[in-house]
């Protein structure tokens, strides 16, 4: 299953590829044919790492207002507290997940509950593990108030790769955990800034799976 952010993507790329893998075996294969597969293969690759950068593997949240799901795919690169400066102006606890361009890049929402804040802001594209990266980045801020946790704060940053976050959060909506929040293109983070002494399940290094590993849980 693909996501819906891929369409226009993999429909062009699956015709370039198409076209390209025809016009080489037409033009070049009685001449150079081992150059010919080459360039064949290489094609074929391309394809093959376009679809698995837009895949939307079903994952069915174990929905509960009493656990933090992970909103995406990657590595856990930080867990410290930080100040937040654009929406609580104060210390919160931050846990920094990393995608690769080879992750499930799509955005799922953490936890239940009414989004009070979604904005956008352009930015630069840093590495998505630059210091300043999620101050400078083109990035976009939701906060979910959840009944259990309270409000809680995602972050979509950018990375260098990354051209186009795309968010589906907007004021006053009602959102599941687990239903999908948008989608970051090629390469990212995701920063989640939870209440100081949340307890953290997760470890730095940890691979982190959207939709299905626990970052906070409560008795």
């Amino acid at each position: 299953m693909f996501h819906k952010e891929g369409a226009k993507i993999i429909l062009f790329s699956t015709f370039f590829s198409t076209g390209s893998i025809f016009i080489l075996d037409y033009f070049l294969n009685d001449t150079y044919p081992v150059l010919c597969k080459i360039f064949q293969l290489i094609i074929v690759a391309f394809l093959i790492l376009i679809l698995q950068f837009f895949r939307n593997p079903v994952r069915k949240a174990d929905n509960s207002d009493k656990h933090i799901l992970a909103p995406v795919d990657g590595k856990v690169v930080v867990i410290e507290e930080v100040y937040e400066p654009e929406y609580f102006k104060d210390k919160r606890l931050m846990v920094s997940i990393f995608m690769s361009p080879i992750n499930v890049h799509v955005t799922r929402y953490a936890a239940n509950g009414i989004v009070k804040y979604s904005k956008y802001h352009p930015g630069k594209y840093l590495v998505a593990w630059h210091p300043k990266a999620s101050e400078e980045n083109e990035r976009t801020t939701v906060v979910i108030d959840n009944r259990i946790y309270g409000e809680i704060l995602y972050r979509q940053i950018a990375g260098a790769l990354a051209r186009r976050i795309v968010n589906y959060a907007q004021e006053g909506m009602r959102v599941v955990q687990g239903q999908d929040a948008g989608f970051i293109k090629f390469g990212s983070r995701v920063d989640l800034y939870l209440p100081i002494g949340t307890p953290i399940e997760v470890k730095l290094g940890d691979k982190a799976i959207g939709n299905k590993t626990i970052i906070s849980k409560l008795s």
